[in-house]
């Protein structure tokens, strides 16, 4: 049996606020369990709904210290079975109170440097040893550099490797290196370029990098982007440097919880049989609650987002008067950076037959637009996976994106002249040039209908469940302990 631990800052059902969390809840389901025990370690924020907080198991608590910021700090286990997996919860209220998994960026750097080194004093105590520790993103990014320097000569851990995985390469854990040695207690020579340093701060990212065994990232075209001085936020050449240790491998979607055949949230079920006319009964719906005019043959684009920089909005700023015409209705739900929610507000209140801005998000309602809309519009500037044109396609909802990170690896390009294709896309990031392949897709919706009935088909049954990543993930793993 090979012992996996995933560590990370947050996990579906008990605390989200991205992808990351669909990643560390759906994917350990979905190991062979005669091979793999993979079990999961978090913090126990206060802010977990109290239908699991109250169902946690207490397994016992003990002292550490951390750097010189505490002689001695409280390290409490709790223990919870969730889907045939085991997930643990670090336990500790000076860190994990609050109504929100995240705060200020300094505070979250002392937070996660205690949850790092939390983890590897919590394995000895319950016993479980694991041959590979997968560590998700910034925040347990200080985990490999613990187990190289810390831990290096504590026998418990002679023969686990670890595995740092890259989630959105921008967010990187970085604060002054006084505080760190403050934190960490770890010695000058950690400090330098070729280790934690990064322009004369220290990054926590950058020390998971380094010091791990393995690197991957969410998507194959993501992982080559992340080499290049344009995607690689500063730390390129280090992933130039360990390439031949990094992959890419592409996220999936649990569709169990994404299936509109039975999904709960959505006004009439279907498959991608009884697809055509049940999503119209879907639009009609979502277009009375919205107030907009109920009219089926209306081409409904979406766009279903957190509302920052990377996620291509400056695009549809140009080009919304545009993409709003007569025939079509734009809907958008998300929160995020003011100015773009003040410009959806804006188009609203100039367009309110047209376009609906939903500022506020919604699992429940999210369902009702990919299963209402027509076409999901995915521009973004740069995407490590992305799930939004995943879950799209399973529900028919044609995504448009533009080619980068995982949206080029999952949206196939409709080509007309083959009948091949998942969606559409466009290659550069440019207004005009999305704009016009939104209209393209519009063509293809008023002109050729059976074409896009038979696109939103095809994304419908193609296979992006976590299955297919679960089994490369298992190839490296099998790899990697060798």
């Amino acid at each position: 049996m090979k012992n996996i631990l995933f560590a990370a800052s947050e996990c579906v059902p008990f605390i989200k606020t991205g992808g990351l969390a669909d990643v560390a809840g759906a994917l350990p389901k979905m190991f062979n369990k005669d091979e793999y025990d993979v079990r999961v370690i978090i913090p126990n924020y206060t802010c977990i709904p109290e239908k699991y907080r109250n169902n946690f198991k207490y397994i016992t608590h003990f002292y550490m210290e951390l750097g010189s910021r505490f002689d001695s700090v409280h390290v409490g286990i709790m223990e919870y079975q969730h889907e045939g997996v085991t997930f643990y919860f670090v336990d500790n209220e000076f860190y994990f109170n609050g109504d929100k998994p995240y705060a200020d960026t300094r505070y979250d750097i002392e937070k996660f440097t205690f949850f790092s080194k939390a983890v590897l004093a919590i394995l000895p105590v319950i016993n479980f040893r694991p041959d590979i520790i997968h560590c998700h993103d910034w925040q347990a990014g200080l985990i490999p550099v613990f187990m190289k320097t810390l831990y290096a000569n504590n026998e418990f851990y002679s023969r686990t490797k670890t595995i740092m995985t890259i989630h959105n390469l921008r967010f990187q854990g970085v604060w002054d290196i006084d505080t760190f040695k403050y934190l960490t207690s770890l010695p000058d020579y950690m400090f330098t370029p070729d280790k934690l340093e990064f322009k004369e701060d220290a990054n926590m990212l950058k020390g998971g990098m380094v010091y791990a065994d393995y690197i991957t990232t969410v998507s194959d075209t993501y992982a080559g982007e992340i080499q290049t001085e344009y995607y690689g936020e500063g730390l390129d050449g280090l992933l130039r440097a360990r390439n031949q240790s990094l992959c890419g491998i592409v996220n999936g979607i649990d569709y169990d919880a994404y299936n509109p055949q039975n999904d709960k949230d959505i006004y009439k079920t279907y498959t991608a049989r009884t697809m055509k006319k049940s999503k119209a009964a879907n639009k009609r719906a979502l277009q009375e609650e919205l107030g907009l005019p109920v009219d089926e043959n209306k081409f409904m684009i979406a766009v279903i987002s957190r509302l920052t920089d990377q996620k291509g909005l400056d695009l549809i700023d140009a080009t919304l008067d545009r993409i709003a015409d007569e025939h079509t209705q734009f809907v958008v739900i998300g929160t995020g950076e003011e100015r773009y929610e003040n410009l959806f507000k804006h188009f609203e209140w100039k367009y309110p037959e047209r376009v609906s801005a939903n500022i506020f998000f919604s699992e429940a309602f999210a369902h009702k637009v990919y299963a209402a809309s027509d076409a999901m519009l995915v521009p973004s500037r740069f995407e490590p996976c992305g799930l939004t044109q995943l879950i799209a396609m399973r529900y028919g909802s044609v995504p448009v994106v533009r080619e980068t990170g995982g949206l080029k690896d999952t949206v196939a390009p409709y080509n007309e002249y083959e009948g091949t294709g998942t969606g559409f896309s466009f290659t550069n990031y440019n207004a005009e040039d999305m704009l016009n392949v939104i209209n393209y897709a519009k063509h293809i919706y008023y002109d050729d209908r059976k074409a896009w009935d038979e696109i939103a088909k095809r994304g419908m049954t193609a296979d992006y469940s976590w299955n297919t990543s679960a089994r490369r993930y298992e190839q490296l793993y099998d790899m990697i302990i060798g």
